[in-house]
């Protein structure tokens, strides 16, 4: 037996809360970004991520609501996905804080920030990986923004790469699950495709 749930019926508040539960896990995209006076940087998790494109290489993020992020991003033209990993759980956290838009979270919550290579947004120091982008397009879609942005950079720790690639137990991510539930890496299960070429026989 189902329980049957319509989101006209449900509202819209509530829906958000059982899509959440059950589009799981998600990645995190922890973005940083300037205002447009230079003065202000933001740094904010935002876990409805994912790759858009391969080739060129684009990232995706969706703001929901119009935050201090969006408003950034469309005014500068770029921004940074610093990777969340698991030992940075509690500053993550504390980035998700509605503070006033002028006042910066790698100031308000103590995250040490390094300079860009290719963007004027800075990186977060301890994040292993970020990816510097200049926006490609928005999307506006009901009460949310789609954020597509062209990867111009990545910069990757060195002890996070084992034989010339990124090793997931070094980098150790974190995703955002339902409620207040956040999810680490747990089993890792290494199952390579099978072509149909190769299948067996039925």
């Amino acid at each position: 037996m189902r329980v049957d749930l319509d989101p006209e019926s449900l509202g819209a508040g509530a829906f958000y809360r059982l899509l959440t539960a059950v589009v799981v896990p998600r990645p995190i995209a922890w973005v940083s970004t300037l205002a447009a006076d230079g003065t202000t940087a933001n740094l904010a998790p935002h876990s409805f991520f994912t790759v858009a494109c391969t080739d060129p290489p684009i990232v995706q993020f969706t703001s929901v609501g119009r935050k201090d992020t969006l408003r950034n991003v469309q005014a500068t033209g770029e921004f940074v996905v610093n990777f969340a990993p698991e030992p940075l759980f509690e500053q993550i956290n504390a980035t998700a804080t509605d503070f006033p838009a002028d006042e910066g979270e790698f100031e308000a919550v103590g995250i040490e920030r390094e300079a860009s290579l290719r963007v004027k947004p800075p990186r977060v120091a301890a994040s292993p990986v970020a990816l510097e982008c200049r926006l490609h397009s928005t999307l506006g879609i009901g009460a949310s923004t789609l954020v597509l942005g062209q990867v111009v950079h990545a910069a990757v720790r060195e002890d996070v790469i084992v034989d010339g690639h990124p090793d997931i137990r070094r980098l150790r991510p974190l995703s955002r699950l339902g409620r207040n539930e956040w999810g680490t890496l747990g089993e890792i299960r290494d199952l390579a495709r099978v072509a149909y070429r190769d299948r067996p026989p039925s």
